[in-house]
């Protein structure tokens, strides 16, 4: 663990021994390696989850929101490039661009930004332009040109990697329509706050609602919504870390409780740990996600 993290790293072990042995046992962490590890992976989480918001407060080049640059685009810097521009409708279409796409090991963000510009003659696909018909001219286009955009050399992020053109435009298709029925992101997200009163009940109206776009699981929704309120884009919370559905979260849980637990039980469970740890559900996720896959030995996430 790094020097500046050790204070951070002290606070946890004395937050999940008082959990231990206060408020719900943790077999999970009773050998000294298994707690060291968890609690690095928290560390790692936490420093991921508030990169964005750090970088949110920084100026950012308008080269960052070019997709015709190659060298210097950047969905997540442009998305916060949009929002300071006071565009929040293409702030949150190109995070969810980001979260669709993802980046690729060695092909970085290629496959994004060449469909988000239109690469080959298209006209660049910004959120006035592909919600205007509904998103068929945009899938149209996607459909002719998928041989291209597919070419070796890049292709979707880790977390995507089962995703594929030929699916791509009815996935952006649903989304646009799943925005549309409430005529904007900012009305839709609005809404969604002003009926359910509270930050988190807003988040799992978002989250249920989405599943009607295709091919966005648990993790998709949960990544994009998250992404949003990390980028000042919604004032949501996720109150639990939506364990139904997961295999990674849900597989840490068991393993640090002990049980086998229905994911809703373990979801009130991880929601009270993360309150007494002081940190937020999505770093309890992604932590006890990177956690399982080696809880004794700390093994770095590399996307």
């Amino acid at each position: 663990m790094r020097p500046r993290d050790r204070n951070l790293g002290s606070r946890l072990v004395t937050a999940l021994s008082q959990f231990d042995t206060s408020v719900r046992s943790l077999p999970g962490v009773h050998s000294n390696a298994c707690m060291a590890t968890l609690v690095e992976q928290i560390v790692e989480s936490v420093r991921r989850v508030e990169f964005v918001t750090r970088i949110s407060g920084r100026p950012v080049a308008a080269s960052r929101a070019d997709p015709s640059n190659a060298t210097m685009f950047d969905p997540v810097r442009g998305a916060i490039w949009h929002r300071g521009a006071g565009d929040d409708e293409e702030a949150a279409w190109l995070t969810f661009l980001f979260v669709h796409f993802g980046k690729h090991r060695r092909g970085g963000w290629r496959y994004l930004r060449e469909a988000y510009a239109g690469v080959g003659g298209g006209s660049p696909w910004d959120w006035s332009t592909v919600s205007s018909d509904g998103a068929a001219a945009f899938c149209a286009w996607i459909r002719a040109n998928a041989s291209t955009l597919s070419r070796p050399g890049a292709g979707f992020g880790p977390h995507r990697k089962y995703e594929s053109f030929s699916s791509t435009a009815d996935v952006i298709e649903s989304y646009v329509k799943w925005v549309s029925t409430n005529h904007s992101h900012r009305q839709l997200i609005s809404d969604a706050l002003a009926n359910e009163g509270s930050p988190e009940a807003a988040f799992a109206r978002l989250f249920n609602s989405m599943d009607c776009v295709l091919r966005f699981g648990r993790l998709a929704k949960f990544d994009y919504l998250c992404m949003l309120k990390k980028l000042g884009l919604a004032s949501i919370n996720p109150g639990h870390p939506f364990l139904t559905g997961s295999s990674g979260p849900l597989q840490g849980a068991r393993l640090l409780f002990g049980v086998n637990e229905p994911p809703t039980v373990l979801d009130q469970w991880v929601a009270q740990l993360g309150a007494a740890l002081q940190v937020d559900m999505q770093v309890m996720e992604d932590s006890l996600c990177n956690w399982q896959k080696s809880p004794d030995k700390f093994e770095p996430f590399r996307g």
